[in-house]
């Protein structure tokens, strides 16, 4: 990063700011607010001044420019709240309210484009509407709504800068111009791998998740409170932030942690739906005990208490526990072996080995990671001594040159 500074001045207020800062940028570390649309500041967004929401005015020059795609000169004077910007700023939003659908019937009246607007005190009727195009609900997880698009171009960078998908894309000129999947396929019918990050990054409401949309396609994006949280999926550790309405999940933002950064996959984004899924268990069973065992006969998950009975945690894990001991004094501790969990720490994968090996008396006992990590143990005891993983993810950055042997990353951390 270049440690050079420069000074200027913001609402006649002297700054200081990188020479690879933007004025959006210096702006937003000072607190002063400039509306944006087109421009998101999470990693590995560049800023395109599409939308021209955030123009100030600067001194000496006769046109405003973007703020998020300007970077300022020494001794530059940047007035960010003069009439003419603010003018400016609020024509861009009254003619863009032309391109949206009615507020009440929008979908999602809750945008970050509405918000602004509010802000703005945007006359909403200013200029007469203008677009009627179909809703595209062809994918289960996401609703595409076009009426809703301003053609800010967040959505193509983030699924080819930043997720590297190239699906999404803009298609046709001028006023027919729109943004497209693939061939102008709708959505679902699309090589979208589901990933999400569009739905997150788009400030108008024109991706939306289906999770939170009505049967009006009109969604309700007020919260009650985010959690922040890890996936628990795979191990790779992505940070996630879930949107918490009425104590269940409403949808799922991507957190900019160290192995993510903001970004998550079909399963990080949308897999959640077993939470409230009406056949999850909630609390321990026992099989009753005039209920055989039949492997040839279909059981019903929906209908559980037809073969089991209700039981406390100390009742279950006693009868687990016992059932257990009995196999092994009848069989032998051979006859018993233990599988492991990936998503055990140290300690835990301790303990369980432990368990056993000396309650068990085997020496039965594996891991889910041994099936796909056999091969680089190897690789890796016989080339730096130890078996274990000595670097993070976003070391990959770093490197030169990266093999991938054995492995498809592609399938299991999409």
């Amino acid at each position: 990063m270049n440690k050079e500074k420069i000074s200027f001045y913001i609402n006649n207020q002297t700054v200081e700011a990188d020479t690879n800062e933007t004025i959006w940028q210096v702006a937003k570390r000072l607190g002063i607010e400039i509306p944006h649309l087109c421009y998101s500041p999470e990693p590995s967004y560049r800023p395109d001044g599409n939308c021209r929401a955030c123009m100030v005015e600067i001194e000496g020059e006769r046109t405003l420019a973007a703020s998020c795609i300007r970077r300022p000169s020494e001794g530059m004077k940047v007035i960010s709240n003069s009439s003419k910007a603010s003018t400016a700023r609020k024509a861009v939003f009254e003619l863009l309210a032309s391109d949206q659908p009615e507020k009440k019937s929008h979908p999602d009246p809750n945008s970050k484009f509405w918000q602004w607007s509010a802000k703005l005190e945007i006359n909403e009727h200013k200029y007469p509407k203008i677009k009627n195009i179909t809703r595209d609900i062809s994918h289960n997880a996401m609703h595409v709504n076009l009426d809703a698009c301003i053609n800010c171009n967040l959505c193509v960078r983030a699924c080819r800068d930043v997720q590297v998908n190239d699906v999404i894309g803009m298609s046709y000129r001028g006023h027919s111009s729109k943004v497209t999947f693939d061939f102008d396929d709708p959505m679902g019918d699309s090589t979208c791998v589901a990933c999400g990050e569009c739905v997150q990054v788009c400030p108008t409401g024109a991706l939306m998740p289906a999770s939170v949309m009505d049967e009006k396609h009109v969604s309700d994006t007020k919260i009650n409170k985010k959690v922040e949280s890890v996936c628990p999926y795979c191990g790779v550790g992505c940070q996630v932030e879930y949107n918490i309405k009425n104590d269940k999940i409403a949808w799922i933002d991507g957190k900019d942690g160290p192995s993510n950064h903001n970004r998550l996959c079909v399963k990080g984004r949308f897999g959640y739906d077993y939470i409230t899924n009406p056949e999850r268990l909630k609390e321990p069973l026992i099989r009753k005990p005039n209920i055989k065992k039949n492997p040839n006969k279909i059981f019903d998950p929906k209908n559980p208490l037809k073969y089991f009975r209700k039981a406390s945690w100390k009742e279950a894990l006693d009868c687990a526990a016992n059932g257990l001991k009995k196999v092994r004094d009848f069989h032998g501790g051979n006859s018993l072996a233990g599988f492991g969990s990936a998503k055990g720490s140290n300690e835990e994968a301790y303990l369980f080995q432990k368990l056993v090996r000396t309650g068990f008396g085997t020496n039965n006992v594996d891991h889910c990671t041994r099936l796909c990590h056999a091969s680089s143990v190897v690789a890796l005891l016989e080339t730096i001594g130890s078996g274990a993983v000595s670097n993070p993810f976003y070391d990959c950055e770093n490197s030169e040159v990266i093999i991938i042997i054995g492995a498809n990353p592609t399938e299991n951390h999409p």
